[in-house]
C-alpha cells in the first residue's frame, strides 16, 4: 500500500499497523481508505487477538489532511473517515496506539478509539479544530466518554495541545515511557503478558461487550455530528475562513457568522 504498512508478529496474532506519509503521518482521503482497506482484510483472520498503530517516524500523526476539509472535499473526507470508524466498531478486534510526538486532530482521533493508549514523553496531543474553525465529530463523543465532559470540553474548546504527562493525568494513556524505544519495549511485554495468552474470539466479545455504551453513542451520534458538520458548519463563513486561512498561512478574519 501507499501509506500504510502492515505487518504481522506473534505467530500472526497481533496486526501492525504503521501510518506512513514520508511526513507528518497526515491522514488524506489516500490513507483513510487503505486503512478501511487494511481493516476488511484483518476481518477474515479469525487469529488476530491485537491491532497496533503507530506512525512511522518522529510522529504518529499531524491529523487529518486540512486542504480535504474544505467546502469542495469536506464531505467525502468526513464520510471516509467515520467509515473507519465505524469499521473498527465491526471488527471488535481490541486495538492499542503507541504514539509519539505529535498526535493532532485526526490522528488524535484514531489514537483516541483504541482500547489501550501508550505514548512516550515526546508525544504531544491535542484536538486543535477549533482554531480553524471547525469541530472534531469523533472526539466530541470520544472525549466526554473517555474522560469525561470537564476535561473533553477543555480540550474540545480550547483546541490546546498537552504534552503526554498531562495526558495520563487526564486519564488519557495508559502510561507514559522515557523515549520510543523503551515505550516499544515496554509494550511488547505488556503484550506479552495482557493479549497473548487470550482467546482471540472471545477478546471480541469482550470489546463489544466493554464498549456496549460508547458504541452504541458512536453508531448513533456519529451521524448526527456529520450532519452538522457538513450541512450547518460548513454553511457558515468562518468556518470555511477557518480552513482557507491556515491553507493560506494567514490569521483568520473572523465575521461570527
Amino acid at each position: 500500500m501507499e501509506k500504510i504498512d502492515l505487518s504481522f508478529s506473534h505467530r500472526e496474532t497481533i496486526a501492525n499497523i504503521t501510518l506512513n506519509d514520508g511526513k507528518g503521518n497526515v491522514l488524506d482521503n489516500i490513507m483513510m481508505t487503505e486503512l478501511i482497506e487494511t481493516l476488511n482484510q484483518l476481518a477474515l483472520k479469525k487469529d488476530i487477538k491485537l491491532i497496533v498503530f503507530q506512525g512511522a517516524g518522529k510522529h504518529f500523526s499531524f491529523g487529518a489532511s486540512v486542504e480535504e476539509h474544505t467546502r469542495e472535499f469536506a464531505e467525502s473526507m468526513i464520510k471516509t473517515f467515520h467509515h473507519m470508524f465505524f469499521e473498527l466498531i465491526s471488527l471488535g478486534i481490541p486495538t492499542l496506539s503507541k504514539i509519539s510526538g505529535q498526535c493532532l486532530g485526526g490522528g488524535m482521533e484514531l489514537a483516541l478509539f483504541s482500547n489501550f493508549m501508550f505514548a512516550d514523553k515526546t508525544a504531544y496531543l491535542g484536538q486543535p479544530e477549533i482554531v480553524l474553525g471547525v469541530f472534531p465529530p469523533p472526539a466530541s463523543i470520544m472525549l466526554p466518554l473517555k474522560i469525561g465532559n470537564a476535561r473533553a470540553e477543555d480540550l474540545l474548546l480550547t483546541g490546546r495541545i498537552i504534552k503526554a504527562e498531562e495526558a495520563k493525568r487526564f486519564g488519557l494513556l495508559n502510561d507514559v515511557f522515557e523515549d520510543q524505544t523503551s515505550m516499544n519495549e515496554e509494550v511488547e511485554q505488556w503484550i506479552t503478558v495482557n493479549i497473548l495468552p487470550k482467546s482471540a474470539s472471545s477478546l471480541k466479545y469482550a470489546v463489544k461487550s466493554a464498549r456496549t455504551t460508547f458504541n452504541d453513542i458512536m453508531l448513533n451520534k456519529l451521524p448526527v455530528l456529520e450532519s452538522m458538520y457538513l450541512n450547518q458548519l460548513m454553511a457558515t463563513k468562518d468556518a470555511n475562513e477557518g480552513i482557507n486561512a491556515f491553507i493560506e498561512k494567514r490569521d483568520p478574519i473572523w465575521q461570527n457568522c
